[in-house]
């Protein structure tokens, strides 16, 4: 984070300075400089990562509360520590109503500073998928032309999202910041914390639907991205989804399409994918065009892709070095369409970090499409969470996709998703195996005894499955 005085922070955060010799500073009176000791440190809501002259955040969780948290904080060197109640601690304080709101409040006075200095440029990215892989590739490219800030992991909510911002410095160029919500108004919160210079959206799909209320509320959420952006801003629309397109028509900044349809500006052909990525050919408004060699698996991958080079063509970056960028990513993301195992030919792809119907579906047209034509495709899939009424359909639709694709072998872990299960074995057609089981030790056990030489293994679910882990243990219990 830039430096800035005890009185600077609690100003910013609309809180009350207290110093542990229990002098008490309002920051808004006259005398509010007897806090100008700096503070420039990393900001933090986990007390393990603090280290010495850094920010503790105590903010009350559904589990558990910071405040317990504080004092290990101030062990470990804190700087000062955001409360909601004051703590017996010997560190200087900020009190404030709300640490989440406060913590906010602390992002928009920083961006705002680093920005006023005429350097930074702001990328925000929404969509129901494919947020953090587009995050991924547009550092991958930006990084290769000045300082870079982005999202780790998937840092995009109300917490997460202002403490990526807060890793801003005086030097950085370029922020990616993803941003996601839970209901309507999330993202314009965060969206008015970064005020982007870009916008991006990438897809309107059912995730989080139960949440939001249903799609058309959904629609309305990610259109936050764009609606706050002025004329001299730009936005980043996927042609190809129609709710998406939909956008332009409530933004006053310039659009700029991507897609594989020929509306696009930024586009893909001759896509190919295969067992090791994707190739296809890279076009840009300018008329220039390259082929592009892209190892993360999974075609949808080449919309986010497309996305990334959409941005950094905006922001002047040549055509070859958005290509070498792209061409250098392996992985999109830990537990997202991430290759393991290899003994014996056996293949595991983990992606169990999310799911929704869309990379569901995604996820088991890439199995059918690189499974080795001596192996077997073997789908282990759990719940796609908050799809609220359209749970039970979407599981329905998941399963016969299985049918259709003709996956040879079907897992179904959890009662959430069991209609997966019941789906296909009412298939007669249907040439391949079910079996259901309610744990993800059960399902780890079964595999043990399933899996042969030369198959290829998806393992997905939302993250409340926790199917993840699973991903793991059987990509080691078949790695070299």
């Amino acid at each position: 984070m830039i430096a800035l005085t005890l009185a600077e922070i609690a100003a910013a955060m609309n809180g009350t300075l207290h110093l542990h010799t229990g002098h008490l500073v309002d920051p808004s009176a006259s005398d509010a400089l007897t806090g100008e000791s700096l503070v420039g440190g990393a900001v933090h809501t986990d007390s393990r990562e603090v280290t010495a002259g850094d920010i503790f955040v105590a903010k009350p969780g559904e589990e558990t509360d910071g405040h317990l948290f504080a004092p290990a904080a101030v062990a470990s060197g804190a700087a000062v520590i955001i409360v909601e109640r004051v703590l017996d601690l010997p560190v200087a304080q900020v009190l404030v109503p709300d640490a989440v709101v406060a913590l906010g409040d602390l992002a928009t006075t920083v961006i705002a500073r680093v920005r006023a200095a005429g350097r930074l440029k702001v990328i925000g990215i929404t969509g129901s998928n494919g947020k953090t892989t587009t995050k991924n590739l547009l550092r991958a490219i930006l990084e290769r032309v000045g300082p870079t800030v982005a999202a780790r992991a998937s840092f995009n909510n109300e917490v997460g999202a202002p403490l990526t911002m807060l890793e801003v410095t005086g030097e950085t160029q370029f922020l990616v910041a993803e941003m996601g919500a839970s209901a309507e108004g999330e993202i314009r919160r965060l969206v008015r914390m970064a005020r982007p210079d870009i916008g991006i959206v990438l897809k309107v799909g059912l995730a989080h639907a139960g949440g939001f209320g249903g799609i058309e509320a959904t629609v309305r959420t990610k259109s936050e991205m764009v609606t706050d952006l002025g004329p001299d801003d730009i936005t980043i629309l996927n042609r190809d989804d129609d709710r998406v397109a939909g956008m332009a028509a409530v933004t006053a900044a310039r659009v700029v399409w991507f897609g594989e349809s020929d509306g696009a500006t930024v586009r893909a052909s001759a896509i190919h994918g295969s067992r090791t990525g994707t190739s296809f050919t890279l076009h840009l408004p300018g008329g220039e065009s390259r082929p592009v060699s892209f190892r993360v698996l999974g075609e949808h991958h080449v919309m986010n892709a497309l996305a990334a080079a959409a941005a950094a063509d905006v922001l002047g970056v040549p055509i070859d070095d958005i290509v070498t960028a792209l061409e250098s990513v392996t992985v999109a993301e830990r537990w997202r369409m991430e290759v393991m195992g290899g003994r014996d030919d056996i293949t595991v792809i983990n992606d169990a970090y999310n799911a929704s119907p869309d990379s569901m579906t995604a996820a088991l047209k890439t199995l059918a499409q690189i499974r080795k034509p001596t192996g077997r495709s073997i789908a282990v899939l759990g719940e796609m969470s908050e799809l609220g009424e359209l749970s039970g359909e979407e599981h329905d639709r998941i399963g016969l996709l299985a049918v259709r694709l003709n996956i040879s072998q079907l897992i179904v872990v959890g009662r959430a998703a069991r209609r997966m299960h019941i789906s296909t074995i009412n298939e007669g057609s249907w040439d391949g195996e079910s079996a259901y089981v309610d744990t993800a030790d059960e399902a780890f056990e079964l595999l043990r005894d399933t899996i042969k030489p030369g198959d290829t293994v998806l393992v997905k679910s939302s993250n409340s499955a926790g199917l993840r882990f699973l991903g793991d243990r059987l990509g080691k219990l078949y790695s070299w």
